[in-house]
């Protein structure tokens, strides 16, 4: 009998997060069920997942019922996920007894990526610059930021995204203020970051202010018109944290009245905006479509996180991305 299985709901899923090869590393590592189960196959196939000690999984993880862990899974002993959030699944497992990793920091790293290429031209300018060269009549003396020297850029949340793009703008000659209502002093010292005593502090002070809040009840509509207005001249502000976490149309009604700022929205609430959406119309609105997490070449990452976890488990070495009750409060 097996002692691992694949379980998704949408196999197409698992195709491409444990394509190129990882399936069959993952198989060449423990005793994988042939077939990709189903949350609608187990009931049928519970005679032969007895044996079963660990879970594969990516988005499309079906939400199981803690009876229906105890019933099908009575060896299971973990549960590796290939993609970011948990919080649709991972209690009932947790309550079992079941050991939780996720692949969330694989997914932090595109995102990290993203947002310091933006942080960059940002400052640069290059986003007002480019529409003014593209005008006629500014093409001549087109917008151009301060630059990437000394400058001050502001982070919102020091979360394994927040601390990933810290650690990316390192060889950057950059101020970096954070602020995070959680991140101990000593924490901050050991970043090398500047904590900010307010958000007001936070948007008053960047030249970029990046969202990398997570959506929790505590933070949705947290950043409003006030913040907004207390920005420097033509500061940038960028979201690929959760677009809940904004009054969105605080920020719009500012961006209208404050052409010289602009905001880059990888994430919206909605997503993507609805037709009535004055972001559409803003010159100084760039939207793109939540493209900064993983995504086509780069989600194969979170399989080689997990499969990595796993291979840690095996060897008896602490795990580095288990997840514990208290987090599923925070991840977004």
């Amino acid at each position: 009998m097996s002692e691992a299985i694949i379980l998704c709901n949408t196999p197409e899923h698992v195709r491409t997060v444990y394509g190129a090869g990882r399936r069959e590393t993952l198989a060449e590592r423990v005793d994988l069920f042939p077939e990709v189960l189903t949350g609608e196959d187990l009931d049928a196939r519970i005679s032969e997942l007895a044996s079963v000690r660990f879970i594969f999984s990516t988005w499309g993880m079906p939400p199981l019922s803690e009876d229906q862990i105890r019933r099908v899974f009575p060896s299971l002993e973990a549960v590796f996920y290939a993609a970011g959030s948990v919080r649709g699944f991972a209690e009932a497992f947790l309550n079992c007894g079941v050991t939780v990793v996720s692949g969330w920091a694989a997914n932090a790293i595109p995102v990290a990526e993203f947002t310091v290429a933006q942080i960059l031209l940002a400052n640069k300018g290059f986003y007002a610059n480019s529409r003014d060269c593209a005008s006629v009549e500014t093409r001549g003396n087109p917008y151009r930021g301060p630059g990437n020297f000394g400058e001050t850029v502001s982070l919102l949340g020091a979360g394994m995204i927040g601390r990933g793009v810290v650690e990316r703008l390192k060889p950057f000659e950059l101020r970096i203020l954070v602020w995070d209502p959680f991140l101990a002093a000593g924490d901050a010292r050991q970043l090398g970051v500047e904590q900010a005593g307010s958000l007001d502090e936070a948007f008053g002070r960047g030249f970029v202010v990046s969202n990398h809040l997570a959506n929790v009840p505590e933070t949705v509509g947290l950043l409003k018109r006030s913040h907004f207005e207390n920005m420097r001249p033509h500061a940038t502000f960028i979201n690929t944290g959760r677009g809940a976490t904004v009054v969105e149309k605080d920020l719009a009604d500012v961006l209208r009245t404050r052409p010289d700022l602009y905001a880059l929205l990888d994430v919206t609430d909605p997503e993507p905006p609805d037709i009535t959406s004055p972001f559409y119309e803003l010159k100084n609105v760039i939207l793109s479509g939540h493209i900064a997490g993983s995504m086509n070449d780069e989600v194969v990452r979170m399989a080689d996180f997990v499969i990595e976890e796993f291979g840690r488990l095996r060897a008896g070495e602490p795990l580095r991305y288990t997840v514990t009750r208290s987090m599923l409060a925070t991840m977004a």
